[in-house]
């Protein structure tokens, strides 16, 4: 044979080669499926020591995968929390600072929304041929600003785009990309109301007017297993922020008879002292049945990504946006929601935003494995990115840290995760904190919204349920977490250098943003 004819032969022949060398490679670009619970306690699956919630579906995720546990949402409430998850950036950095519902400002919906030069994760993974889908709460922006987020990164978006819509899971009218859909609901069941005067409150039919025929959270669940259906064969991306635990306490009938049987004392909610979400007759029932629900939809998700066979490739991880909630329809004393740790949703004490995190990706991350590092929702950013391979240059300004040394068993004991933390919330009497040496101290500051006035707690900042202090307004108190992670103990004077150290990471890690005034901190 020729030279000629051999070249002939083998040009074709290693074209053959290389394509298919190329899309193995691309076949190894991993999935990425981010869940989101909404107020779920530290303390509230099976796999962190709740005993009377069932979640086996969670709990087998944590068994396959590796369980932190000092992780911190990124904030206490849910659209900064979000907006530091999205973006990379810590509440002292970050855009959304706040919950700020845009129809003070005229919008029809939404809260405030993120701007078009905010870079988010959804975004960096488009970049490198991600398909990215969005399926619950999104709460970064309404369809007619740049925080829609099919213009933040996401080629797919289905469910509530106002977080204060998704207060009622039995709404008239869902959004599916930017066009509304309507529900099977009528007019839609209001996420606020009081029980009747008329309605004997013990009676189970006073209940019928606050359930509806279209459950929000299944069409959702629904519309998120068909986006994976349809993606199986792309490197995708599904951010799935369902809105159980977060009140109102809706949850269909067939869910609740598990835990009817458990005989458990109830009193029914029923909002008529003071305005709150809708009633429930038998509250606890409901709440447990409520995230059993959510462990439900989880498992549909994870027995879909094994029935497409990309359980391998496919890197899922599970958190909440913050703590448990304090409202009086869900007995978190009873539940233990948050088990030892001091305060609830709204507060910079552990409690507000410690929450759980769970990672599985078979055969990279080590199954049944915990991790005690200091990690936030800032380092998820970075962490995803490392993790998919995605060459693309970071936002400028991030403060995140990768996660991916711990997760893949490559930091050495002592490394990994974040050597400090910091959060400032304005809001619930305004508060700042800041953890040094790994977390091994923490100092926060509370009711700064009262700093120079007479002593006040602002709203619901010195709530004793809610962990509240009896500080002065803006004092730094000091708690050692190794020994106290219940924050009982203020060791601030005993330790004045780490004080000191915390006062200046304090000063230095923010800056004042002219959207959510903080004049405390600002001035």
């Amino acid at each position: 044979m020729n030279t000629s004819s051999l070249r002939t032969l083998l040009v074709p022949l290693l074209a053959i080669l290389f394509s298919g060398s190329t899309a193995l490679v691309a076949a190894k670009q991993p999935n990425v499926v981010f869940i989101l619970t909404d107020d779920l306690g530290w303390n509230e699956l099976g796999c962190y020591g709740q005993t009377k919630i069932k979640t086996p579906n969670v709990d087998s995720l944590a068994r396959d995968g590796m369980r932190f546990t000092q992780c911190y949402s990124g904030n206490a409430v849910c659209a900064p929390s979000r907006c530091v998850l999205m973006t990379g950036k810590h509440p002292g950095h970050a855009i959304v600072r706040n919950n700020r519902a845009m129809a003070r400002f005229g919008e029809p919906e939404g809260q405030h929304p993120l701007p078009a030069s905010e870079v988010t994760v959804a975004e960096l993974l488009k970049q490198s041929g991600y398909v990215s889908g969005a399926f619950g709460k999104w709460g970064l922006g309404n369809t007619g600003s740049p925080g829609n987020p099919t213009k933040q990164g996401f080629d797919r978006f289905f469910g509530y785009n106002c977080q204060s819509h998704a207060h009622s899971l039995y709404p008239a009218t869902l959004w599916s990309d930017n066009k509304k859909v309507k529900l099977n609901n009528g007019n839609g069941i209001p996420g606020h109301a009081k029980l009747p005067p008329e309605l004997d409150e013990n009676q189970l039919e006073s209940y019928a007017m606050f359930k509806g025929q279209e459950y929000a959270p299944e069409t959702i669940n629904q519309q998120a297993l068909k986006f994976l259906r349809k993606n199986k064969d792309k490197p995708f991306f599904l951010y799935y922020p369902t809105v159980i635990p977060h009140l109102a306490l809706m949850v269909p009938d067939e869910d609740l008879e598990r835990y009817h049987k458990e005989g458990w004392k109830e009193t029914p909610f029923t909002a008529r002292k003071r305005r709150s979400y809708t009633p429930h007759h038998t509250p606890k029932a409901g709440y447990a049945a409520f995230i059993t629900k959510m462990d439900t939809f989880v498992g549909r998700v994870l027995n879909l990504i094994d029935e497409l066979g990309v359980r391998e490739n496919t890197i899922v991880v599970f958190s909440s946006d913050n703590g448990a909630t304090y409202l009086p329809e869900v007995d978190y004393k009873f539940f233990e929601s948050v088990g030892p740790l001091r305060g609830l949703k709204g507060s910079l004490y552990e409690g507000g935003i410690r929450v759980p995190l769970i990672v599985r990706w078979p055969g990279k991350v080590k199954a049944g494995s915990v991790s005690h590092v200091l990690t936030g929702f800032e380092d998820w950013l970075p962490t995803i990115m490392e993790l998919t391979g995605v060459k693309v240059d970071l936002p400028p300004g991030i403060d995140g840290v990768s996660l991916a040394p711990v997760l893949l068993g490559k930091a050495k004991p002592g490394e990994g995760g974040r050597d400090f933390l910091y959060r400032e919330f304005a809001a619930y009497g305004g508060q700042q904190s800041v953890y040094l040496d790994r977390g091994k101290w923490k100092a926060i500051r509370q009711n700064l919204m009262s700093v120079g006035k007479a002593r006040a707690t602002g709203r619901r900042g010195g709530r004793k349920d809610q962990g509240g202090s009896d500080e002065k307004s803006g004092t730094l108190e000091l708690y050692d977490l190794e020994n106290d992670i219940g924050e009982s103990k203020n060791v601030a004077n005993a330790h004045p250098d780490v004080v000191a150290r915390a006062e200046s990471l304090m000063k230095s890690e923010r800056f004042p943003s002219k959207d959510f005034p903080f004049k405390a901190l600002d001035e």
